[in-house]
């Protein structure tokens, strides 16, 4: 699935329910904001080896695989009412960043 598809089940979906009244550029920010503070409750007082660890747990992986949906699913709808296209926004990214960063040449 690529974000356009994405933005349209998640519109449909928002739409069904009649939530779009919610939807502001700041409240979508916001919401986005806090459900990356969520995700970030998984990781605090953690170190990486722990977390990789705790992520083995199927319910641990879902909890957090849930928490990154929510912060995608806010900023897709973020995109969408901003009249952003997420696809060609990240690919220019990628393509701005492969000009700032280069890959380090490899030895023959």
């Amino acid at each position: 699935m690529d974000f356009r598809e994405l933005e349209e089940k998640l519109v449909a979906f928002r739409d069904a329910r009649n939530w779009a009244k919610y939807h502001t550029p700041k409240s979508l920010a916001i919401s986005a904001a806090v459900e990356l503070g969520e995700l970030l409750e998984h990781f605090q007082w953690e170190s990486d080896g722990e977390v990789l660890e705790a992520v083995k747990d199927p319910a641990k992986r879902e909890a957090i695989a849930d928490e990154i949906a929510d912060v995608v699913i806010y900023l897709t709808l973020l995109a969408h009412e901003l009249g952003i296209d997420l696809n060609e926004a990240v690919e220019r990214k990628l393509r701005k960043n492969e000009l700032k960063y280069p890959a380090p040449e490899r030895p023959p």
